[in-house]
């Protein structure tokens, strides 16, 4: 068996760069996710408390029948030239923003509903 005491003293003594590259070769070597294994072992005392969604996705649910006014709203939205704002919106379930506060993304909604459209958060 290893000695655990000498691993821990050898990881305190990495650099973050070292560390991650370690965390890579150990997901590398047994298949596993580090993310993974963080959600998947209970936190120590019980079951994690759930915590509050803090930043949602916009999701491009059903573009409508004005096509043309949410290929608008989503090139106000994300900044994009027309050609990638029309192939956004003909792709099926597109997230539109990504990682964004609840109250913009709740107005990014009610912009793609006024444009005919149905938007999601995530």
């Amino acid at each position: 068996m290893a000695d655990i005491k000498k691993i821990i003293e050898d990881v305190k003594a990495m650099t973050v760069v070292e560390l991650n590259d370690l965390v890579k070769a150990i997901e590398e070597e047994f298949g596993v996710s580090a993310a993974a294994m963080a959600v998947a072992a209970p936190a120590a005392g019980g079951a994690p408390a759930e915590e509050e969604k803090t930043e949602f996705n916009v999701v491009l649910a059903e573009l409508g029948a004005n096509k043309i006014a949410v290929i608008k709203v989503i090139r106000e939205i994300t900044g994009l030239g027309l050609a990638e704002s029309k192939a956004m919106a003909e792709t099926p379930n597109a997230v539109v923003k990504e990682a964004i506060a609840k109250e913009a993304a709740e107005e990014m909604v009610k912009k793609f509903a006024e444009a005919g459209a149905k938007a999601v958060l995530k």
